[in-house]
């Protein structure tokens, strides 16, 4: 896999939350010599180059976000052939709209991650290990299993549709130039995936909040996740628990959960990525700019991306719900229906006002990952897998309540896809909703009614299920010439 490299980066001046001046960079098929990363400080200065490549706009500056709400169902175009349409229309092939950035970017970083992972393992064998190395070292552990779990579901099956299927390579150390890894199973990958997040716990030096950063708590919290995404309830159930029942993270009250888009590290905030001005802002590429009102703060603003009707209708089962709060009219949209009252999404911009989080700068709000509201509706979920179906719907009240002119969820009424609905509810634009459709089977319904009548989307139907070839991606061409062995390994139907 020649285009897989690793970049050692070099860096001088480094922000508390991430890397300031981004950077030097110099490619090689190496690793650095021992000198390259000898002491914890110089750890310290990759992770935090590492924290500022997770907001490219590749990834989860906006990309990636976006692709989990634009195949969903929660989001509809305005129009093709403009501002990440491909994603909604899923007009994927390995030569053109393959989304390669992903595979690149994301190995990318993977490729930092080994560098750090395999040079802290040398300082430790030395015996120079410290509570801050160790804290480093689970750092990049959670990371890589973060990292390998988004690539796994961009472009694997399902885990409970065909775990025998084939997921991604496997790549944990450094390659040599001529290196040219295949994929491993999706079971494979998932099992890393564990293995790198279970050696991580028991690294981290402390149990506490670290504004920007991993920690002990977001890496129980993906540890919920990837259990839950490979069924394994009693075990979801359990890491979720330990995040919530450490008091560690509070949720918002009704009252506070519309403000609080406009600040940093809250208290549900459990991993939280740094968009910083001048540093890791995207501008008008920005998460804020592609969701929000046409022209508004910026002439970039097109609109593009609509809240459907489907989400809308779904929200207005309680007009009371405080989450109408950080949407906004898209009447003057081009082709949307007069009096069609909202559709546009504000929290990427800190409020309907552009407020920004305090940066000074509304295309520079943090990227909240994992909130504990997610990880609450985990609970609730993994509870009602394991047929606990009073704690399923404690749990799943504990969110629902932001409607409060809903009745309360009970033991008798509880069910997957109430649980789903709030999921799409509480976590709109949050990068989830697609990848929740596929894990549970279920049928995507696109709103393409919203979308000017001419234009005819002709690389799917109006609905989307996990046996759609395209509800993963295509191997890139470009990696496929790279490395031919990897193509015998193309996704069918590409």
């Amino acid at each position: 896999m020649k285009k897989i490299t690793i970049i050692f980066i070099a860096l001088c001046a480094i922000s508390l939350a991430s890397c300031k001046d981004f950077l030097d960079v110099k490619p090689t098929n190496q690793v650095s010599s021992d000198a390259s990363i000898s002491t914890p400080s110089d750890a310290g200065v990759l992770m935090n180059a590492i924290m500022r490549m997770m907001c490219n706009g590749a990834y989860y500056g906006r990309t990636f976000i976006m692709y989990g709400d634009a195949k969903g169902g929660d989001l509809a175009i305005e129009s093709q052939g403009r501002g990440l349409s491909d994603l909604y229309a899923f007009n994927h092939y390995a030569t053109s709209g393959s989304y390669s950035d992903f595979w690149t970017y994301l190995y990318n970083i993977t490729m930092q991650l080994n560098t750090v992972i395999l040079n802290i393992d040398k300082m430790v064998a030395a015996g120079n290990t410290t509570a801050v190395l160790k804290n480093y070292q689970a750092q990049a552990l959670s990371l890589r299993a973060m990292v390998y779990f988004d690539l796994v579901r961009l472009y694997g099956k399902p885990y409970t549709m065909d775990k025998a299927s084939y997921g991604v390579p496997l790549v944990l150390e450094p390659l040599d130039a001529s290196a040219q890894p295949t994929r491993a199973s999706v079971e494979a990958v998932y099992t890393q995936i564990l293995k790198d997040l279970k050696d991580a716990e028991s690294l981290f030096t402390a149990k506490a909040k670290s504004n920007g950063y991993m920690n002990y708590f977001a890496n129980m919290a993906l540890q919920a996740k990837v259990n839950l995404y490979m069924g394994n309830y009693a075990a979801a159930l359990a890491a979720a628990e330990t995040v919530i029942n450490s008091g560690v993270y509070t949720l918002y009250a009704n009252a506070g959960w519309v403000n609080s888009w406009k600040s940093q590290y809250g208290s549900e905030s459990i991993f939280e990525l740094a968009m910083n001005a001048g540093e890791a802002d995207l501008t008008t590429g920005s998460l804020g700019i592609y969701l929000r009102t046409a022209n508004h703060g910026s002439s970039a603003a097109t609109s593009q991306y609509i809240i459907s009707d489907f989400y809308i209708n779904r929200l207005k089962q309680d007009p009371t719900d405080v989450r109408f709060g950080i949407l906004t009219n898209d009447r003057h949209v081009q082709f949307v229906p007069e009096g069609r009252p909202f559709g546009s999404c504000y929290k990427y911009s800190g409020g309907l006002n552009l407020e920004g989080d305090g940066k000074g700068n509304s295309t520079a709000v943090n990227i909240k990952v994992i909130r504990l509201s997610d990880v609450v509706l985990m609970a609730a979920e993994a509870a009602l897998g394991a047929n606990n179906k009073d704690k399923a719907a404690s749990y799943l009240n504990m969110i629902r309540k932001r409607a409060p002119g809903l009745a309360e969820a009970t033991a008798a009424n509880v069910t997957i896809d109430m649980i789903l609905d709030e999921r799409s509810k509480e976590l709109l634009c949050e990068g989830h909703r697609f990848f929740d459709m596929m894990r549970l089977n279920k049928t995507v319904v696109l709103n393409d009614e919203l979308i000017f009548p001419s234009v005819v989307i002709v690389h799917r139907g109006k609905t989307v299920d996990r046996t759609f070839p395209k509800a993963i991606l295509p191997i890139p061409k470009g990696e496929i010439d790279a490395n031919p062995p990897i193509g015998a390994q193309q996704n069918p139907g590409y």
